[in-house]
């Protein structure tokens, strides 16, 4: 397990020579906690990790972080997309808990959600009933997302963090990177039966 000082390295790009070494034990929740601590600075505590990314989110994350990994074979591409999702999903917790979006803007997040949930199911689907993977539908479920995202922070986060939600939303609606994920004979299948348990049981806690 590593310590604080690693994590916080980890998440600040610091331990270059050591890659290798942290990779191996990557986890999306160590990310989380080093995200809101950096957001909400001493006010973050072990406890906060499940106000915004929950254990079952954390190992949705950890496998996505695998396929990403396995595909690309890029660790630090892998890391960053990773550590680019879970401060936009902190980010926008903030915001959320602070009350700073407008009515109009709780309707784009709505909107987002359900857009989110159907995607999650779809996913699922696919995953479930085989032969039934159509490789342009996910692509286009996750660019309406972003769309819906990018609306609905536009007044609320600088444009750094818009180019974050462009990255991670484009990193995972690769067509090629999906087919392989979905490949009934692929090394990706243990992956995809993970991603798509957590995402069951998020689902089924109406948290996704």
């Amino acid at each position: 397990m590593l310590s604080w000082a690693e994590r916080s390295c980890v998440l600040n790009g610091e331990r270059r020579g050591e890659n290798s070494r942290t990779m191996e034990t990557f986890s999306s929740k160590d990310l989380a906690l080093q995200a809101q601590k950096k957001i909400l600075s001493r006010m973050a505590s072990k406890s906060m990790v499940n106000m915004f990314i929950d254990e079952t989110s954390s190992e949705v994350l950890d496998e996505l972080y695998r396929v990403s990994k396995e595909y690309t074979k890029n660790k630090a591409e892998s890391q960053k997309v990773i550590k680019n999702l879970i401060k936009i999903a902190v980010k926008i917790g903030v915001l959320y808990r602070h009350n700073r979006f407008s009515p109009e803007e709780l309707v784009l997040a709505q909107d987002f959600k359900n857009k989110l949930h159907n995607g999650a199911m779809t996913a699922i689907s696919f995953y479930e009933v085989e032969f039934t993977y159509e490789k342009d539908v996910l692509p286009e479920i996750l660019t309406e997302c972003k769309n819906l995202l990018l609306r609905l922070v536009d007044k609320h986060l600088t444009p750094k963090s818009h180019g974050r939600i462009q990255h991670v939303f484009n990193h995972f609606a690769n067509g090629e990177m999906l087919s392989q994920l979905y490949d009934p004979e692929g090394s990706m299948k243990p992956h995809l039966q993970k991603i798509c348990h957590g995402m069951n049981k998020l689902i089924d806690d109406g948290k996704l």
